[in-house]
């Protein structure tokens, strides 16, 4: 009798010890929400196309793991889709990518504050207190690369516009590093910055304007690949000759393979800021959080100044950027 009463006690025991960890291994079934913009040009094609990259090789590597994928057409709709994620698909893990910085910082607070851990990647909120984690291209390089390329080409005097992004927290980074470069060149005039919203359309309609208004513009920082498309429209189509560069930005795969050929004079350099950071962000959530674990406050992916010289390494023909 006392084999079988101490027996029972060790199965009591062991149940116990069971239904304690039960809750603990619950958490880490994890239902990962992913919020990003659309597929409206190039750039959020490669976001789209890297964030169901991650989808696949997280569910492949992670069985149970559910990764939902939502894409926004503007920021009502993201903040729509994040109660959504909430409440309909019960996520505890969130990675979103906001299509506007300010709309987007309460959204994604009140998903914060129910408990839901928080990954935001490229287009910061307006208040950090609302994320646990931030990924990133290396937006300060991404504004100072192209100003010194610009300035040192210009020989450090000449007349120069920018078209800006949509309104963010990264946008004011890229706009202020290049500012910052600039206050040491005061022969460079930046006869104004424009927000041609990362969109080839409102880019041409910027540079219309620009070339309108502007009579000597030796350079253009597109601070975009989309846009370049559509400021080199709009030159052209004005048959302007005073400008000397066009500088885009994110290594796209048709400005790089211009790059490479040497095909259009007006590009002579870009800088790196692949959309595969998407990807590395929610890899690397989903991931931590099926180990209970946390990423660090910031992950920074570097920018480097890409010339024909170097051009072939960042040439990828088979991504949709």
């Amino acid at each position: 009798m006392k084999k079988f009463t101490r027996r029972l006690a060790l199965g009591a025991t062991a149940i116990a010890a069971m239904l304690a960890l039960a809750p603990a291994m619950a958490q880490n079934k994890v239902v990962l929400g992913v919020a990003i913009p659309a597929a409206t040009h190039s750039f959020t094609a490669g976001i789209v196309y890297w964030a169901n990259e991650a989808k696949k090789d997280l569910e492949k590597a992670y069985p149970g793991m559910q990764v939902i994928v939502k894409t926004a057409a503007n920021a009502a709709e993201q903040a729509n889709q994040l109660q959504d994620l909430v409440t309909v698909s019960k996520i505890n893990a969130l990675v979103v990518f906001p299509f506007e910085s300010a709309a987007l910082t309460k959204p994604v607070a009140q998903v914060k504050a129910k408990g839901i851990y928080v990954t935001v990647v490229d287009r910061g909120l307006t208040d950090t207190s609302a994320q646990d984690a931030y990924v990133s291209g290396d937006n300060t390089a991404f504004g100072k690369i192209p100003a010194e390329y610009i300035a040192k080409t210009l020989k450090g005097k000449g007349n120069i516009v920018a078209l800006r992004g949509i309104p963010t927290t990264l946008d004011n980074e890229r706009m202020d590093a290049f500012n910052g470069v600039m206050k040491a060149y005061p022969d460079i005039k930046l006869l104004d910055a424009k927000h041609g919203n990362w969109n080839r359309d409102d880019a041409f309609k910027v540079t219309q304007d620009y070339l309108t208004r502007f009579k000597n513009i030796d350079a253009i920082w597109a601070a975009d690949d989309d846009m370049a498309v559509g400021v080199l429209k709009a030159i052209k189509q004005a048959n302007r000759k005073d400008i000397k560069l066009v500088f885009g930005g994110a290594g796209a795969k048709d400005a790089i393979k211009v790059l490479m050929d040497g095909s259009d004079p007006l590009i002579q350099a870009n800088v790196s800021y692949s959309p595969k950071f998407m990807y590395d962000a929610i890899k690397l959530t989903g991931e931590a959080r099926a180990k209970g674990q946390k990423l660090p406050a910031t992950t920074i992916i570097p920018s480097v100044l890409i010339t024909k010289a170097n051009a072939k390494d960042y040439y990828f023909p088979n991504s949709p950027f």
